[in-house]
């Protein structure tokens, strides 16, 4: 390791990297995963209520579109 690195960690202690960096960014990562879950029993909740057919044709919409 550099001599800055060894310092670093010679000054820094070891709980506040776990505390002040560690934690937060995990917390950060938990909440992001907990929304785009519920975000997404949202619309599987919503795609369930639509009748087939409909989903069907807009999906067959989406396709003709994209061709051309």
């Amino acid at each position: 390791m550099t001599p800055v690195m060894l310092a670093f960690m010679r000054e820094l202690p070891g709980v506040f990297l776990v505390a002040g960096v560690f934690l937060p960014v995990a917390l950060l990562l938990f909440l992001l995963i907990a929304y785009f879950r519920i975000k997404l029993m949202e619309v599987n909740e919503e795609l369930s209520q639509t009748p087939q057919h409909q989903h069907k044709h807009k999906a067959g919409l989406y396709q003709r579109k994209k061709r051309t």
